[in-house]
């Protein structure tokens, strides 16, 4: 029975410890998010209305309108701000999950702490 018990909390802590490198790798990924946001407002921002606006296509620089180039930056502005709210409600029910499954590894840890007192 303690062989079935500390197994299953092996595989409980083993989900729990996933959970926490999903946890890591989605706040680094809203993190540069976050950055790439603050980048492209910068930009859009410093962009005066007599510009020249080059868009690199391969090794290329080729000039681009203004009203264009500002169009795309919106766009870009628009998909990342969509992406850093689907992170964060992707982090919201991880960290949901996560908590029910730090419970589940307490519990299994209390059991086996009361296996090994017994014997």
């Amino acid at each position: 029975m303690s062989d079935f018990v500390m197994s299953k909390f092996d595989e409980e802590l083993a989900k729990y410890k996933q959970f926490e490198k999903d946890r890591e790798k989605n706040v680094h990924n809203r993190q540069q998010l976050e950055g790439q946001l603050t980048e492209n407002n910068l930009e859009l921002d410093l962009l005066e209305d007599d510009a020249t606006v080059y868009k690199l296509i391969g090794p290329v620089l080729v000039k681009q309108n203004l009203i264009e180039a500002k169009q795309n930056v919106g766009k870009r502005i628009d998909y990342i701000t969509t992406e850093i709210k689907r992170l964060e409600e992707l982090m919201a029910d991880a960290a949901t999950k996560q908590e029910n499954q730090k419970q589940i590894v307490m519990r299994l840890q209390n059991a086996v702490t009361q296996r090994f007192r017994t014997k």
